[in-house]
């Protein structure tokens, strides 16, 4: 193994480099302590191993020794993690032996705070992702202080030259996070909000121009309907008959799909498998935004505790505004385990679910990154089936999207009609979007990405008010596939009317800004996606919003069936207004049919009663788009916050361990 005193630059003055070494030694208890200079490669320096010297100073057994050395050999964990989630070892032992290991010692941060200067030379986001930062300057030499000093040789190579010889300090990598979170978090928050692409952020997203093209295209339809009553309704009623016609031929090939494959197990989709996967297991890391959650973080640690996947390669990071006392007093009262964390994100610009996200991503210690919502309570064996399938999938694959559903269904009416539409949206339209090819809309929880990807796109947009929609046509533009895979995250539907409106006004605002986004360019868009992707991208996100709108403009054609007055009726000809109002029927049986037919199984079968009540739920989406609408053009980066915890249920309780064994040639 290295010696812990690495000669970066070799440095041609003596006296220099010697009074370098005292200096540093005068830091007393705190500095770091020079060993022996590299051996050459033909004669290799030799430490005693980690797990000898805690057995060795009593601080671990040698039966849990075993069992972390057997763990280390089909687990991507690190040694000391493995020790400290089990509870083998405390943590200042761990570190004792550490600095015993390297003959060096452990740095007090909260006492002695690093250099800002040697910081910037070297980014303060390097530093976070490699668990280091810059201490002191010692004359000619700089003290580095490192949480993982088995990986400090290969870093130096990294430094900057005018650093000189280094010399190692060691700390707990949460002291030396919040160090740099300390200096730097002006910079850290301002990266945060600028980690997409300028050209794919609705960042410089131009308010003023927004709200003068949707005046002019209401003071075109406006001059329409004053030159001709008939003329601008039937231009109205055209766009919405197209959409309608459009979206239900998207239901009715998905429900389609759905009773074939129920019927046919031969007509099962399968992907092409990949002969690729994963060594050992790999940590996984979540992301879980909060803010001003006081019903609901207690609870979320314990269904968070219910995942069965190994303590060691769960990194559960709960992300927290630094102004939201209240979440954090709330977390300081809960137990959280080793392997939970709190990362506070230091204020800025904007306060969106994306930014934080954006800021606690440099954070995570997992290969596989994954988001959860604050009321979510998540399959046992939901991380076990994402690791599986990441290891059974190529590259290309770099997002695995589960299944949302409900835990408070029976609440009220507003929450059966909302379970009852995400049964339908994740059971039978989302699956047959998949199996059409087109790009996937990500849903706002229980997604997971392949980190490396994820980076790749610059994380979320922070300005984005469903930054999971965006980042699903983000990386399908890259090239990148999103499977959905068979695990249930259950959550608390919003079934209070005015927070409903709210909720779904911000989804509504959120993709018309991802529709402008992403369209600013068309012909590129085209050439990323194919003809094929996108088309379903206008159907989806362009008719998904004309129908929120103008879904009005087709109710009045229950005037017919009714015998009540119509704007056409003795205007437009006879066959036409037949076939009008064939279409739209033939939608809301469609509508009705694809309901109930998403809630045949058997958890949900007692709502196929409520499904015809949907007639009276959807015009309250139509309430929450002329909101989004307006909110678009007057105040677009608003995020109108969803409170969770009203209406909650306790989860059951956590089932037994589940294990499974990965096997492959070649690591993902």
């Amino acid at each position: 193994m290295p010696s812990s005193k690495l000669r970066i630059v070799h440095s041609n003055d003596a006296v220099s480099v010697q009074a370098g070494i005292e200096e540093a030694r005068a830091f007393g208890s705190h500095r770091a302590r020079p060993a022996t200079p590299v051996q050459p490669s033909n004669a290799p320096a030799r430490r005693k191993p980690l797990g000898q010297l805690l057995v060795e100073m009593g601080a671990l057994s040698p039966e849990n020794l075993a069992m972390a050395v057997a763990l280390m050999a089909r687990e991507d964990a690190r040694f000391g993690d493995i020790l400290l989630s089990n509870g083998w070892i405390r943590k200042p032992d761990l570190y004792a032996a550490l600095a015993l290991q390297y003959n060096c010692d452990i740095a007090d941060l909260a006492t002695q705070h690093p250099d800002v200067r040697l910081i910037d030379q070297i980014g303060a986001e390097f530093c976070i992702q490699n668990g280091i930062v810059p201490w002191k300057r010692a004359g000619a030499a700089t003290i580095v202080i490192c949480a993982r000093p088995d990986q400090f040789e290969s870093l130096s190579k990294s430094f900057p030259a005018t650093w000189g010889e280094c010399y190692l300090a060691i700390a707990p990598e949460e002291d030396i996070h919040s160090a740099l979170i300390n200096l730097r978090h002006r910079s850290l928050a301002q990266r945060a909000e600028s980690r997409v692409a300028e050209e794919d952020s609705c960042r410089n997203w131009r308010q003023a121009a927004v709200m003068r093209y949707g005046l002019a295209v209401i003071a075109a339809l406006s001059a329409v309907f004053i030159v001709s009553s008939f003329a601008g309704f039937a231009v109205l009623v055209g766009w919405a008959v197209l959409t309608l016609i459009l979206n239900s031929s998207l239901k009715a090939i998905a429900a389609w799909q759905f009773w074939r494959r129920k019927h046919d197990p031969e007509a099962t989709f399968v992907t092409a498998r990949s002969t690729q996967g994963f060594l050992k297991l790999p940590t996984v890391s979540i992301l879980v935004p909060l803010y001003k959650e006081r019903e609901i973080a207690g609870r979320l640690v314990k269904r968070l505790e219910r995942l069965s996947y190994p303590r060691e390669l769960l990194d559960i990071c709960l992300v927290v505004e630094e102004d939201d006392a209240l979440t954090q007093q709330t977390l300081a009262h809960s137990d959280l385990p080793r392997w939970m964390r709190q990362i506070v994100v230091p204020r800025g610009m904007v306060k969106t679910k994306p930014r934080a996200m954006n800021f606690a991503l440099d954070f995570c210690k997992g290969s596989i990154i994954g988001v959860y919502d604050a009321e979510d309570a998540p399959d046992p064996d939901q991380i076990h089936k994402v690791v599986r399938r990441f290891s059974e999938r190529g590259p290309d694959v770099a997002c695995l999207q589960g299944k949302l559903d409900f835990y408070n269904a029976r609440t009220n009416w507003l929450s059966r009609c909302f379970t009852v539409e995400y049964a339908t949206w994740w059971g039978l339209v989302l699956p047959g979007v998949e199996r059409m090819g087109f790009a996937i809309p990500l849903g706002g929880t229980t997604l997971f990405f392949r980190r490396a990807a994820l980076e790749q796109l610059g994380g979320w947009d922070a300005h984005n008010v469903t930054e999971d929609a965006d980042l699903g046509i983000r990386l399908a533009r890259r090239g990148y596939r999103t499977e959905l895979i068979d695990t249930v995250t259950e959550e608390e539907a919003n079934c209070r009317v005015w927070p409903w409106i709210k909720q779904r006004s911000r989804w509504i605002k959120g993709y018309a800004m991802t529709y402008g986004v992403h369209m600013r360019n068309p012909r590129q868009l085209r050439k990323e996606l194919g003809w094929w992707k996108f088309a379903g991208f206008q159907i989806l996100f362009l008719g998904a919003l004309s129908q929120f709108l103008l879904a009005p403009i087709l109710w009045t054609f229950w005037a017919f069936p009714l015998g009540l007055p119509h704007p056409l009726r003795g205007v437009a000809p006879h066959n036409l207004l037949v076939v009008l109002g064939t279409v739209f029927m033939a939608a809301e049986l469609l509508t009705i049919t694809v309901g109930v037919q998403a809630v045949s199984n058997t958890k949900h079968r007692w709502l196929r009663y409520w499904v015809p009540t949907l007639h009276f739920y959807y015009p309250l989406a139509s309430l929450a788009a002329m909101k989004g609408f307006f909110e678009i053009m007057t105040k677009p980066f608003y995020w109108d916050k969803t409170q969770h915890g009203k209406f909650d249920q306790q989860p059951a309780t956590k089932p037994p361990e589940v294990e499974i064994t990965l096997t492959a040639t070649n690591p993902a």
